[in-house]
């Protein structure tokens, strides 16, 4: 057991736990992220968090910890507590059979089977329930899960590595590496909170990249690696091809062909879409958060279609010039007013190298 030192209020607790839902975020899709901290006369006396893979889900890990002392003590969720069956029985089930006697939640859940059922659940059965401590840091944590629930897509961010003046590469196509050693460092372990990485057939062709999380001590599930390629442009000899078999590889195309079929038998997913259903396709296959790092062209038509709900933008200290390729193409405003607006969230520095992490204005 450990002892929460100075501030013992709900907020302090609510932290606690939003810090532990954030551990496995990148791994636990379909599933929401979520954190539990259970106390008892201002003890911490269990911890939990979603595990790999969506499961085991933080109220059992925590309540497991918790032992006996569960029993008359608090819960601190992230999210409202489950209140069906799937693969696991309901967490608000196994917060009253453990004798909680208060539960405090940051956020409801929008999943139909959920959606206030949870909350209504425990109060039926005497356990006293408040609802919204940190609500705000709650809902960004999961609003990839909620953007699968409410509108049928992930949560789409893009990351782009550009010189001061916006450009992704020199004329000629060379890019590597425009930012340092530490920034790439930072990619990977951005990489690591995201449940999938897309790039477009272009950066596949010319790059062959491999869209793997790199970050020293990952331990969690490989990322889904996505292709955007209505042509079919993917070669059978490239590294996301020849690796297939053991890394989830999805190639989203406009219709099946000979050359699609080719490509399955070497085990890359074929996914059929039209361009305005590939945030559909996702979804349904259960991704919650994708990180778009393709070229200009792919990140001008997702902001185009008001799919970029955050930004990653490095930026190193040297400038490329005009006939430098652009960190957006294919893309253009008719006016300020309508151009997207994204707030900064955070800047860090990487040598001399930044990385400003932007969402998007939501009004």
């Amino acid at each position: 057991m450990a002892r929460v030192s100075g501030q013992d209020t709900d907020a302090a607790f609510m932290t606690a736990a939003l810090s532990l839902a954030a551990r496995n975020l990148g791994d636990i899709w379909p599933n929401p992220a979520v954190g539990c901290v259970i106390v008892k006369d201002n003890l911490v006396v269990g911890r939990g968090w979603t595990q790999s893979g969506g499961r085991p889900h933080a109220e059992t890990k925590a309540l497991q910890r918790a032992g006996a002392s569960a029993k008359g003590a608090t819960a601190y969720v992230t999210l409202e507590p489950c209140s069906h069956h799937g693969q696991t029985p309901p967490c608000a089930d196994a917060l009253i059979a453990a004798g909680i006697a208060r539960v405090v939640v940051a956020t409801g859940d929008p999943d139909p089977r959920v959606a206030g059922r949870g909350i209504a659940k425990l109060q039926a059965a005497g356990v006293l329930v408040e609802q919204g401590v940190d609500k705000a840091a709650a809902d960004r944590l999961n609003a990839g899960f909620f953007l699968r629930v409410t509108q049928g897509r992930p949560l789409f961010a893009l990351k782009t590595a550009t010189s001061l003046d916006g450009r992704i590469a020199l004329a000629n196509g060379d890019s590597k590496w425009i930012t340092g050693s530490l920034a790439r460092q930072a990619v990977q372990a951005l990489r690591a909170r995201y449940d999938a990485i897309l790039v477009g057939s272009g950066t596949a062709l010319a790059d062959d990249p491999m869209l793997t999380c790199r970050l020293e001590g990952y331990t969690g599930r490989p990322k889904v690696r996505i292709v955007l390629d209505r042509s079919l442009k993917l070669s059978k000899t490239s590294k996301l091809v020849t690796t297939a078999k053991d890394i989830p590889t999805w190639l989203v195309t406009a219709r099946n062909s000979p050359a699609a079929e080719d490509l399955a038998a070497l085990g890359v997913n074929i996914i059929i879409a039209e361009a305005g259903g590939v945030g559909k396709a996702l979804a349904e296959r259960g991704l919650t958060r994708v990180l778009v790092e393709g070229g200009g062209q792919i990140a001008g038509a997702f902001l185009k279609a008001e799919m970029i709900d955050e930004i990653a933008w490095f930026r190193a200290a040297r400038i490329i010039g005009g006939e430098g390729r652009p960190a957006v193409d294919g893309f253009t405003t008719q006016s300020l007013a309508s151009a997207p607006g994204f707030q900064r969230r955070e800047t860090l520095a990487f040598g001399d190298d930044s990385l400003d992490m932007l969402e998007r204005n939501q009004s």
